[in-house]
C-alpha cells in the first residue's frame, strides 16, 4: 500500500501502537528438533517521517531483556530496511531487506548465529486492525532449508 502524497508505502502504519505479544522460540535457533519456549511481551510502536520509518521497543518481562527495531524505507529500492538491536548487546544487527506483497511483508539478509553464517528471514502476516503475526526463520545452508525459530502473535492493547 502507498500513499499518494509522497510515495510512502503505508505498510508498518498498522504497528502503530501497544500490543500484547506471545512469544515461541526455539531453544536451539538452528534445530528443527528443539523444543519450543513460550513466554510474553509487550510491544510499543511508532510511526515517523510519513510512515517511512516504524520504531518499537518489546518488552520481555520474564527473559529480562527489551529489543528495539527501526525500519526505514528506501523509496529508490520501493524496499524496506529492519534493523533489530537488543538490550543485552545494544548494537545493531545486519538489516533484513524486502517488501511487502499482498499483505505479506518478507524480508531477507546475512548474518551470524553461534559464530556460523546464516540467511535469516523474517515474514510479518495475518495483519488486521487487532492483530498480526511475525516469524523470523534461519538458513544455514545457503537458502536450501529453513528452520523457523521465533514467532510471535500479536494482540493489540484496547
Amino acid at each position: 500500500m502507498t500513499s499518494a502524497a509522497n510515495d510512502i508505502p503505508s505498510d508498518f502504519d498498522f504497528l502503530a501502537g501497544e500490543w500484547d505479544v506471545a512469544n515461541r522460540w526455539r531453544t536451539d535457533f538452528l534445530d528443527a528438533t528443539s523444543p519450543w519456549e513460550e513466554f510474553p511481551a509487550v510491544s510499543r510502536a511508532s510511526r515517523h517521517f510519513g510512515g517511512g520509518a516504524s520504531v518499537d521497543e518489546i518488552e520481555f518481562p520474564t527473559k529480562g531483556f527489551a529489543g528495539l527495531t527501526l525500519r526505514l524505507y528506501d523509496p529508490e529500492r520501493a524496499q524496506w530496511s529492519l534493523y533489530w538491536s537488543s538490550s543485552r548487546t545494544s548494537t545493531l544487527f545486519p538489516p533484513v531487506v524486502g517488501r511487502f506483497t499482498a499483505g505479506r511483508g518478507e524480508f531477507h539478509g546475512d548474518d551470524t548465529h553461534a559464530n556460523r553464517p546464516i540467511r535469516a528471514r523474517f515474514i510479518w502476516s495475518s495483519i488486521t486492525p487487532t492483530t498480526a503475526h511475525w516469524e523470523q526463520a534461519f538458513s544455514a545452508d545457503g537458502e536450501k532449508t529453513w528452520v523457523t525459530n521465533w514467532t510471535m502473535h500479536l494482540t493489540r492493547r484496547p
